[in-house]
């Protein structure tokens, strides 16, 4: 692995998204990482779609990381793992608080044979206190800590009935965090040469990256007023030319107002008793919504009417899905999507990584491993012996998927475009 974190390794006990992320994160970065996954699969293997022990989602979280798979009920298993994370600068976990404990690889246990080691537990609610057994997911923990009451309420009369967001937001999070923890845990390491136990609990990940959180943990009222540098109330319009498009200033704030003003030079607005205040635009919101509409389409085009708003210092950015976006001239300039094997001979069109360094060259993400497929790879490594290898497989100690032992298949090469059918 090249990268700023190359000679840093992981053990990924993870599974799902939270813990998986956080270690795919650090593998980005250039650690090496090794999952270990137990013999009931990684849940993730089997959403839809997946074929044959293997799926996008799973892909997306794992592309790179050799995979050892352990029944920790089965003798033996147990050294094994401990061996693993006697080589381990870091172990990522995000099991129910105390589940590893049960099987002896908490990290009271580990730190005594490993003092250096780094190791990162995520939960719903942290490893104590009077919510720690509780099961966590991402919209049980988002309603917990008042990510879902604050869109509700934020989307008001526009919701015919209560919804959560599509996306796991405390996962990616708390998995986010964690791996802001870590690195700075490495750094503490570098001078202390000791590890530490690192504790993330996604309900609080999820108040710490909440920008409106000072607005409700107040006694203030701000009554018809949108948060001013915080979530606006962002309104849609259609351009010239039918595109949909949306922008990040409110037209009901009186400290954002005046931009638009400004905008379609139209000072006249404010002596229109209908918009005089923020109370009055939001009773009189369609009204003003057709006025800047109609303005929109006197451009002949977005470049020129984003060069207006611009100049106002309105931001705008057209709703676009993930494959518009992918197919644009920004995503071939970053890189924004690498292809993976499926290890079916197709392809996955996954994200790319956040950053580019000036100084360090990523290494490519890597394939996804079947369950088990670098068993003997792993172990051979930290001296287990060939004879013992393939006892501890015999016993069930080792688990591995049938597809684990076959050759991986090359992506099948895309037809030139150009070429006749």
């Amino acid at each position: 692995m090249s990268g700023p974190l190359s000679g840093i390794r992981v053990v990924d006990f993870a599974r799902v998204l939270a813990g998986p992320l956080c270690a795919r994160t650090l593998q980005d970065l250039g650690a090496e990482v090794i999952k270990i996954e137990p013999p009931s699969p990684d849940v993730s293997r089997f959403a839809f779609p997946s074929t044959d022990g293997m799926s996008g989602y799973y892909a997306q979280q794992n592309a790179g990381k050799r995979n050892v798979s352990i029944n920790l009920n089965i003798p033996g298993a147990y050294d094994l793992a401990l061996k693993l994370c006697d080589s381990a600068d870091i172990v990522v976990e995000n099991f129910r608080a105390g589940t590893l404990g049960f099987f002896g690889l908490d990290y009271e246990t580990l730190s005594k044979r490993n003092p250096r080691l780094i190791y990162a537990s995520i939960t719903g609610y942290g490893q104590g206190g009077p919510w720690r057994s509780r099961m966590a997911y991402a919209p049980t923990v988002q309603a917990e800590a008042g990510f879902t009451e604050n869109s509700v309420r934020h989307y008001g009369d526009a919701l015919t009935e209560p919804r959560t967001d599509a996306l796991s937001h405390a996962d990616v999070y708390a998995g986010l965090q964690a791996v802001i923890a870590i690195l700075a845990a490495v750094n503490s390491r570098h001078k202390t040469g000791q590890g530490q136990y690192i504790d993330v609990a996604m309900a609080a990940t999820l108040l710490a990256v909440n920008e409106r959180a000072h607005i409700d943990l107040s006694d203030d009222d701000i009554g018809a007023e949108p948060a001013v540098l915080g979530a606006t109330d962002c309104s849609f319009f259609v351009g010239p030319n039918g595109e949909q498009f949306t922008v990040a200033m409110s037209i009901i704030g009186s400290r954002t107002f005046p931009a638009w003003m400004r905008a379609m030079r139209r000072v006249d607005l404010a002596d229109d008793p209908r918009f005089s205040s923020a109370a009055a635009r939001r009773l009189n919101y369609g009204a003003l919504h057709a006025i800047i509409q109609s303005w929109i389409l006197t451009f002949p085009d977005m470049a020129r009417l984003d060069a207006q708003l611009d100049e106002a210092k309105i931001a705008m950015g057209e709703v676009r899905s993930i494959k518009e976006l992918t197919k644009s001239d920004w995503s071939e300039y970053w890189g924004a999507v690498q292809l993976v094997s499926d290890r079916s001979g197709g392809e996955y069109r996954l994200p790319g990584r956040p950053w580019n360094f000036s100084k360090e060259v990523l290494t490519p993400i890597g394939s996804p491993a079947f369950q088990g497929e670098h068993n003997r790879e792993v172990f051979r490594e930290l001296g287990v012996s060939e004879p013992e290898l393939q006892r501890l497989a015999d016993t069930g100690a080792l688990v591995m998927h049938k597809r684990a032992l076959e050759p991986e298949i090359a992506m099948k090469p895309k037809a030139d475009p150009g070429e006749a059918a």
